[in-house]
């Protein structure tokens, strides 16, 4: 008996990783914020952040209602965010899109791997960038990391 494509798709490693997304409380006021929401599927995703003297990331909290792959997306990008700039998160954003379009490699962040299973399914790709697109927003509304 297969699988099927979704079997493929939610594999445990995948699925696992919305666990991570604990650590990340939206329990206070961040210095910046953005919500998004998917139009393909209805996924949403608060985000908070806060970004320390030198405009990097310091901290990051979120709230999201997303299918298993904006979830594992959002562990993710959380978990290695602290510490990079605006333009670190938008060079990661890109090299996402040009990968979904079949444009480019593999982005090359921490753990990316775990997502690749969802790349063939395109009514994932909106769920899947959610995450890249608020921390962007964010980061566009302020000075500091900008």
């Amino acid at each position: 008996m297969s699988a099927g494509p979704a079997g493929k798709l939610y594999t445990p490693q995948l699925l696992g990783l919305a666990t991570r997304l604990a650590a990340y409380p939206l329990d206070r006021g961040f210095q910046y914020s953005s919500t998004r929401r998917s139009r393909s599927c209805g996924s949403t995703l608060d985000l908070g952040l806060d970004c320390d003297e030198n405009g990097r990331v310091a901290t990051i909290g979120l709230r999201i209602a997303a299918c298993a792959v904006g979830q594992a997306s959002a562990a993710i990008m959380a978990q290695s965010l602290p510490g990079r700039s605006a333009s670190d998160v938008a060079a990661a954003r890109q090299a996402i899109e040009d990968w979904l379009a079949d444009n480019g490699p593999l982005p090359d962040w921490p753990d990316f791997a775990l997502l690749d299973a969802a790349r063939p399914y395109s009514g994932r790709h909106e769920a899947l960038l959610l995450p890249w697109n608020a921390a962007c927003d964010a980061l566009s509304n302020q000075q500091v990391c900008g």
